[in-house]
């Protein structure tokens, strides 16, 4: 978890790597960033990042498909890796041999094997990497949290994810959709929520007759954390009624009492008897001036410049949320052999 700080008395140098949508929400966020600086954009589909960037009125900002061309022309002290999860591999080692940090989209890779070579090219190269789990800055997260914090020792933690969601074409082509794309947001607010770590998985992921999709849309997993916690899991895309936020359902139990959260508003807490609790209020936004903003990515992007300047270690370093990958992992791995799986 050793890396190498920047001592350079200016802004920060950064290109954005993909200009789908999300990096059309990563490059505002580095031209409102006072320690940043915009220098590049790249993208595989000729002509789009130039797009992309004469929206944001910088035509004259150097974009094209290759990305060592880019990196050797600007020599940028990060890149954002906003592209689609297959190329994270390719993208972000390519850049670390190059001596530049990475603040990459969830997830990490597509594979285990993957994400170790990525911290493996991190380590070698005395470089940050740090994957940006967004939902880990949404401030009724932080309040769960925190109240979770209050309970005591934890026995179980459960969360639900149910939403009618048909808006992705992408989801149509993964065998396991819920659990290829969804679920990393819920694994790694478990952890975050918990303070605890996966020790192993039973999972099914199945499809449900009247979905639309033609993979197993819909899972259900039981975790053994750290400390003996149990965390379980159950969600669906093709959920006919009653959706839950995007953020899921939550109820965490622990000695002192327990604590539910909806996703869309504050926590509550009821406490065991005997016990006194309070729920921790929610934080202000601390962009009001800036609505409709993608949430957590100028949290993420804040905490990320601050390791490159200070040392200190952002939520998300590679070391870390290789961990939430591999609950995705182990489950995937839980569901083709009918099985437990050690993580």
């Amino acid at each position: 978890m050793t890396f190498d700080t920047i001592d350079a008395d200016r802004p920060l140098k950064g290109v954005v790597v993909g200009a789908g949508f999300i990096g059309g929400q990563w490059a505002p966020e580095l031209l409102a960033h006072p320690g940043t600086r915009l220098v590049g954009w790249v993208d595989v589909e000729p002509g789009r990042a130039r797009a992309a960037a004469a929206k944001l009125g910088l035509e004259r900002l150097p974009a094209g498909t290759s990305l060592t061309a880019v990196l050797d022309g600007e020599e940028p002290d990060f890149i954002v890796n906003c592209t689609v999860p297959e190329a994270h591999h390719d993208v972000t080692v390519t850049a670390l041999e190059r001596g530049v940090s990475v603040l990459s989209e969830k997830p990490m890779s597509v594979t285990l094997g993957e994400a170790r070579d990525m911290v493996a090219a991190a380590d070698r190269s005395r470089r940050l990497f740090t994957v940006n789990q967004n939902r880990r800055y949404m401030p009724d997260l932080v309040a769960f949290r925190r109240t979770v914090a209050e309970l005591g020792p934890l026995g179980m933690l459960a969360s639900e994810f149910f939403m009618p969601y048909k808006g992705a074409e992408f989801l149509g082509v993964l065998e396991h959709p819920l659990l290829q794309d969804m679920a990393i947001h819920l694994f790694d607010a478990a952890r975050a929520v918990s303070g605890t770590d996966p020790v192993a998985v039973y999972c099914e992921s199945f499809r449900p007759p009247w979905t639309w999709y033609p993979g197993a849309c819909s899972a259900m997993a039981i975790f053994e954390m750290t400390g003996g916690v149990r965390y379980s899991f159950t969600g669906s895309w093709s959920a006919p009624g009653a959706p839950t936020s995007w953020t899921g359902g939550w109820r965490a139990s622990g000695a002192r009492g327990t604590a539910l959260w909806d996703g869309g508003s504050p926590p509550t807490v009821s406490a065991a008897a005997g016990e006194s609790l309070k729920a921790h209020r929610s934080e202000p936004d601390p962009y009001p001036e800036r609505p409709g903003r993608f949430t957590g990515l100028a949290e993420g992007l804040a905490e990320f410049v601050d390791g490159l300047r200070t040392g200190s270690v952002p939520q998300g370093e590679c070391h870390d949320n290789i961990r939430s990958l591999a609950m995705v992992t182990a489950c995937l791995e839980s569901v083709r052999t009918g099985t437990r799986v050690v993580i």
